[in-house]
């Protein structure tokens, strides 16, 4: 994929929904946002199938990208204003670093990376484009590719790009929150830009913004029930990654999808660490969203008949049943399921394990010995977050917290 060069001979503006209008005055930003690799992301949803649930939620990841910028400077311009040196290369670089966060992410990407995109992460994705945009453009993206990797020695430019208190969260946060319309995830990021400091290179958040921490771990707590881990939104995802695995099986699957990138990583199954990102990455990069459903839709009338029945439940949003546990069914349990469901409606075995399912899923609110928020006081001494504030004495915010559900047809009686 050739480089595409911008000249920014004025200002550039975007209109956004959360911010309002954000200024572009970089030429070098402004360059890697109109590259194709960046571009892109206008074609990547933020929260793939969130929309059969949610269905305001159509946002994509070049919005996200561009709102964390936004936060990064506005950041980066309340550090300063408390005599925190920060040069203007670093500026440039730690926008950089976080415009550039999530250019691995491809099509729902966590599906993705689950079934046909192995052995890999889009972290790992995205920091291979930003080292060939990095050749592109002869080095002039290194120092926001070590803020990115933590390598940089100014240590908290990095935590700005990737913590617990990050702005990549600040901002998919509220924006989640505004487009699928669930009010319990509204925070006050500028509330708590304006509290953070730095301290001995770490970032801190000063005290008197200890509330608006609390209001973030609860807000990211109900996020990831409500949003993230919703038990519908998780059937959907679950659903894709049973069609790509059924797929994956299919000997004419290319064919039945001929010229959409998709078909690549559908017949090389192989472990993407063991193979040389130059035989893959322009492919990966030449597939989105509509590849994926293009080829969904196509398969709805495939004459394997798992993959069919698959793909129309996803298209037409006849999604699978779910049913909370107490605790995970024995396995034999989910095998006398499979066998009746079988039964019942004259099918084979084969494919069952994709209709007929229990899966675990976790959320956890804030690890405390993982890059922990740090608290600020007035005498000059830290606290960790998990000491300090109020709320974990009502609720464990720092464990794991755990839902089993069992997936089926609906119709099918479990009981």
């Amino acid at each position: 994929m050739c480089y595409i060069k911008a000249n920014l001979k004025s200002l550039k503006t975007f209109n956004d929904p959360i911010y309002g209008f954000i200024t572009i005055d970089d030429e070098l930003i402004f360059q890697l946002l109109e590259h194709p690799s960046f571009q892109r992301l206008r074609r990547i949803s933020q929260l793939g199938l969130t929309n059969l649930v949610y269905s305001g939620a159509n946002h994509t990841r070049f919005q996200h990208a561009l709102g964390a910028m936004n936060l990064m400077k506005s950041a980066i311009q309340v550090l300063r204003s408390k005599n925190v040196e920060i040069s203007l290369e670093d500026e440039q670089a730690a926008k950089i670093a976080i415009l550039l966060h999530d250019i691995g992410h491809g099509p729902f990407s966590h599906a993705l990376e689950s079934t046909i995109v192995k052995g890999t992460h889009h972290e790992r994705i995205g920091l291979l484009l930003m080292n060939k945009l990095n050749e592109e453009i002869e080095g002039r993206l290194s120092r926001a590719i070590a803020i990115y990797k933590g390598e940089h020695h100014v240590k908290f430019l990095h935590q700005l790009v990737s913590s617990q208190l990050d702005v990549d969260r600040l901002d998919y946060l509220k924006r989640d929150s505004f487009f699928t319309g669930v009010s319990e995830g509204i925070i006050g990021s500028e509330r708590l830009i304006k509290m953070m400091n730095v301290n001995e290179d770490q970032l801190v958040v000063e005290a008197k913004g200890i509330y608006s921490l609390e209001k973030f771990l609860l807000a990211r707590r109900l996020m990831y029930w409500q949003v993230y881990l919703h038990k519908t939104v998780v059937s959907a995802e679950f659903l894709l990654m049973h069609i790509l695995k059924r797929a994956q099986d299919i000997d004419d699957i290319k064919t039945s999808i001929d010229g959409n990138p998709l078909g690549y990583f559908l017949l090389h199954t192989d472990d993407l660490n063991e193979v040389e990102p130059k035989e893959w990455l322009d492919m990966f990069l030449d597939m989105d969203d509509f590849d994926v459903m293009s080829a969904i839709k196509r398969w709805t009338k495939h004459p394997d008949e798992i993959l069919s029945r698959l793909c129309r439940r996803l298209i037409y949003r006849d999604l699978l049943k779910i049913k909370p546990l107490e605790e995970p069914l024995p396995e034999s349990e989910i095998e006398t399921l499979r066998t009746n469901f079988a039964r019942l409606n004259n099918l084979s075995l084969d494919g069952i394990e994709y209709l007929i399912f229990q899966k675990s899923v976790t959320n956890r609110a804030y690890k405390r010995n993982s890059e922990s928020i740090t608290i600020l006081y007035k005498d000059g001494h830290v606290k960790n977050l998990a000491d300090a504030a109020s709320i974990f004495q009502f609720g464990n915010l720092d464990e794991a917290e755990t839902k089993h559900y069992l997936y089926y047809p609906k119709g099918f009686n479990v009981q």
